[in-house]
């Protein structure tokens, strides 16, 4: 990774730790569940609301946590608004491996899914933090699955 994205990517980090989008409690969710990184002390509750159509209207969170995991949280309620059950386990999927897997997973960052959630790419040289960047997702995956709680402890 050229020094120039690593920056880019820091900054967006940085700004989505700072200033997270989605930030809230809905009126109405129809899948939640809370996550847990005992490890970092990072706790999310993640909220969703699935429209009849199976697109998810609404994305959100509420917790505490390190700049990386909110920042991951933030990015990932944006990339899921619209989507549908099934894009959002497909993107779970590429973003775990893009965050685990030596070579990235393969993942196409110019791709529109992947463009601003490239900057979580950068955890794989810290391996201490994959589980802070990962947090959001696998909470949300728990609340699609209708699972109340998940813990990094339990996760790959």
């Amino acid at each position: 990774m050229s020094d120039d994205l690593r920056e880019l990517y820091q900054e967006v980090i940085l700004e989505h730790g700072r200033n997270p989008r989605n930030c809230h409690h809905p009126d109405a969710p129809t899948h939640a569940a809370h996550g847990d990184n005992p490890l970092c002390g990072d706790q999310l509750d993640v909220y969703l609301t699935v429209g009849a159509d199976d697109r998810i209207a609404e994305a959100a969170f509420e917790g505490r946590g390190c700049a990386i995991s909110v920042a991951s949280a933030s990015l990932m309620t944006e990339a899921l608004r619209g989507k549908t059950l099934t894009e959002a386990r497909e993107l779970f999927k590429k973003i775990h491996e893009m965050c685990t897997s030596d070579e990235g997973g393969g993942i196409d960052v110019a791709d529109g899914d992947f463009e601003r959630l490239a900057a979580l790419s950068g955890v794989r040289q810290f391996p201490m933090r994959v589980k802070c960047a990962t947090l959001a997702w696998h909470t949300m995956k728990a609340a699609m699955e209708g699972n109340a709680e998940v813990s990094t402890e339990d996760e790959v």
